[in-house]
């Protein structure tokens, strides 16, 4: 074989490489994303494909005829499968109950088809190339295919393409490598096999760019199904999926399909964060706010007449700008972030802490997600909050939420004794909020807390839920919401998450 097609044979491995981590990758995310519990998931998914890569190669041996046409079948069942795969799972998620066994089926199935490939190329060639330089070459070219995937799909092809459509084009690419394969195998076939496979391909690339074409048709449907509600607003950033949804009463925000508040009842949960806090400092003057790119908690520290300077750190410019693209966000937080007094700063927040010097700040508010990925619990852990200690005024106050005490009393009382091991003061509270239940704050500070706040009196405008006297009632935990031990939250151990994936899993 000549030197030209035996390196474009080695270029097809280094593509089908980097399809099957992009299958494989894709899986994963589904699971996280639809299924929650992030870290169990994708542990299940990662391990079930490499297996069934195991599997696939196993199999390999009892093909003994027509080795080429059978590597062209393969590289079409894969992207078949494959290129299909997320719009499927999307489609299925809301619609069937044995979804887990779909998901971890077609995960064996696309593992299996990918652990088939290799060996097979490797048989084909293994006439042409020396052995020693076929293992060192063919491996050589899969690795730097997985390098390319795992570089291009967090980076490039999820926010540019998003999950479903980054499926579908991977599927393309692998029946592109069929047809293209069926010319450079051409002469150990024959034409009527090589021509039925060029139309097998061409049929599927058409299939999969009609899926493109209808892909987010496709998303919005099975996100509705999902979220049982009419989504009015959808955008994929780089760093999340944003969706708003509409009833007869109002919209509701979600990020990677969880729910982060609702217009008609968010006034509760931002004043029980922002008001406490921001009435237990005398005059507060420099605000700090972590997460709530979407405003509403900035609107009620507004409200205090002693502010001059707020600080808002959201990591994702398209939260934070949402209120632009999205009118009655706008209307919602009362054109919080346009107020000259804040200072939008898009970055992670963890990062950005460490970075800061010069005047601390009177009082923070810390209002991210849920802690139910690595990536978010790091930003409860002890080393995060030592970094806030720093940031805050001697006399200052932080208010914290910290999810629903009653549902995740471990998650909840964790987030508490991390922050106390960080060297803070905290005391809890909670408030009900029709659309979450019982939701769970604290108050923390630099030196003991002697007394609750009392809800300051000279306020912009009037609040819709707290007044003098339920602010002192947010402080009263019942028998139900007393203390639980648990383990301090540290970057090495992620405790917190996996008590929040345990303990909300049990809603399910």
């Amino acid at each position: 074989m000549d030197r030209a097609p035996l390196f474009l044979l080695y270029l097809n491995v280094l593509i089908v490489a980097t399809c099957g981590l992009i299958y494989e990758l894709l899986a994963g995310t589904l699971a996280s994303y639809l299924l929650g519990d992030s870290v169990t998931q994708f542990s299940l998914v990662i391990g079930l494909y490499l297996s069934a890569m195991g599997v696939g190669a196993w199999l390999s041996k009892y093909i003994t005829r027509q080795l080429a046409a059978c590597f062209i079948e393969v590289e079409l069942a894969v992207a078949m499968v494959g290129g299909f795969s997320a719009p499927l799972l999307f489609v299925a998620f809301g619609a069937i109950d044995w979804f887990r066994p779909l998901l971890f089926g077609m995960v064996f199935v696309i593992g299996t088809l990918v652990g088939l490939e290799l060996p097979l190329l490797m048989r084909i060639l293994k006439e042409h190339v020396d052995f020693d330089d076929l293992v060192s070459r063919v491996l050589t070219f899969d690795y730097i295919g997985a390098l390319l995937a795992s570089l291009m799909f967090p980076i490039l092809l999820v926010p540019s393409l998003g999950l479903v459509r980054t499926s579908l084009v991977f599927g393309i690419l692998n029946a592109a490598v069929g047809i293209w394969g069926s010319f450079l195998l051409r002469p150990l076939m024959t034409a009527r096999r090589a021509g039925g496979l060029r139309g097998r391909g061409v049929l599927i690339i058409g299939l999969l760019t009609a899926g493109i074409v209808k892909a987010d048709t496709l998303t919005r449907y099975s996100e509705e199904q999902q979220l049982s509600a009419s989504i009015v607003y959808a955008e994929t950033s780089p760093y999340q999926r944003i969706l708003i949804t509409k009833n007869r009463t109002g919209f509701q925000l979600f990020l990677n399909g969880h729910l982060q508040f609702n217009s008609t009842d968010e006034y509760r949960y931002h004043e029980a964060l922002t008001h406490p806090p921001m009435s237990a400092v005398n005059t507060p003057k420099r605000i700090l706010v972590l997460g709530g790119g979407d405003g509403l908690a900035v609107r009620e520290v507004l409200k205090h007449p002693s502010v001059e300077q707020v600080s808002l750190v959201d990591l994702d410019p398209s939260m934070t700008t949402l209120a632009d693209r999205f009118p009655p966000l706008a209307d919602l937080s009362q054109q919080a972030l346009s107020d000259p007094r804040v200072k939008v700063i898009n970055s992670d927040a963890f990062v950005w802490a460490g970075q800061q010097t010069g005047e601390p700040f009177d009082v923070i508010l810390i209002d991210f997600p849920d802690p139910s990925s690595f990536s978010v619990g790091k930003l409860y852990t002890s080393y995060f909050y030592r970094r806030i200690h720093r940031l805050l005024a001697d006399d200052g106050r932080i208010g914290i939420q910290c999810t629903s005490p009653l549902v995740a009393p471990q998650s909840y009382w964790c987030i508490l004794n991390t922050m106390e091991d960080a060297g803070f003061h905290v005391q809890p509270y909670h408030a009900s909020v029709p659309t979450f239940g019982i939701w769970g704050f604290a108050l923390a500070s630099k030196f003991p807390l002697e007394s609750e706040p009392i809800l300051a009196e000279d306020l912009r405008q009037p609040l819709r839920f707290l007044n003098s006297r339920t602010m002192s009632t947010l402080f009263s935990m019942p028998n139900d919401l007393t203390r639980h031990d648990s383990e301090v939250n540290r970057l090495n151990n992620q405790a917190l998450v996996q008590y929040y994936e345990q303990e909300w899993r049990l809603l399910e």
